[in-house]
């Protein structure tokens, strides 16, 4: 029974998970790249897809990655208690939806990106998802030199910094 109910779970989060859905209450920011939403009582974590932002720590006395807090500080300022729309792209490998947030139809994933607060992210894309815009507000923030791309700042990028801290 137990088992015939993760089941049925798990389809549904997978079904949600690829629509677009909208009204999504935006109840906590974990860090840059990771939220938390409610939306019609169900609560989801959400991993923004095609990013990677600077890593916040984890532990008490731990130092977070430069540009980490602003990165969580600026997310939080776009849109933290504000409704959202969210397109998904699936679950990752942590049962988080991963999903493409939307605020008043600004493309806040992409927001990051051009903030200079975000990296794209170099691990596998899923299919459909369009990295091309990414790509170049990435260079455009590298060019202007803006958050982690900023001369004052050595960039590593989140992905090494996570390996680097195991």
């Amino acid at each position: 029974m137990r088992t015939k109910a993760i089941l049925v779970v798990s389809f549904l989060l997978a079904f949600i998970a690829t629509a677009q859905a909208q009204d999504y209450k935006v109840l906590w920011v974990y860090d840059g790249d990771t939220i938390r939403v409610e939306r019609q009582g169900i609560e989801t974590k959400v991993r923004l897809m095609g990013i990677d932002a600077p890593e916040t720590s984890k532990k008490k006395g731990q130092p977070s990655q430069p540009y980490g807090q602003a990165a969580k500080k600026h997310l939080t300022g776009l849109i933290y208690g504000k409704t959202v729309d969210i397109k998904g792209y699936g679950l990752d490998r942590y049962n988080r939806l991963l999903g493409v947030v939307y605020l008043e139809g600004k493309n806040i994933n992409l927001e990051m990106v051009k903030a200079g607060l975000a990296e794209v992210y170099r691990g596998r894309m899923k299919r459909d998802f369009e990295v091309m815009p990414y790509l170049q507000a990435e260079r455009e923030a590298r060019t202007i030199q803006r958050g982690i791309w900023s001369p004052s700042n050595i960039h590593v990028s989140p992905k090494a910094w996570r390996k680097g801290k195991r």
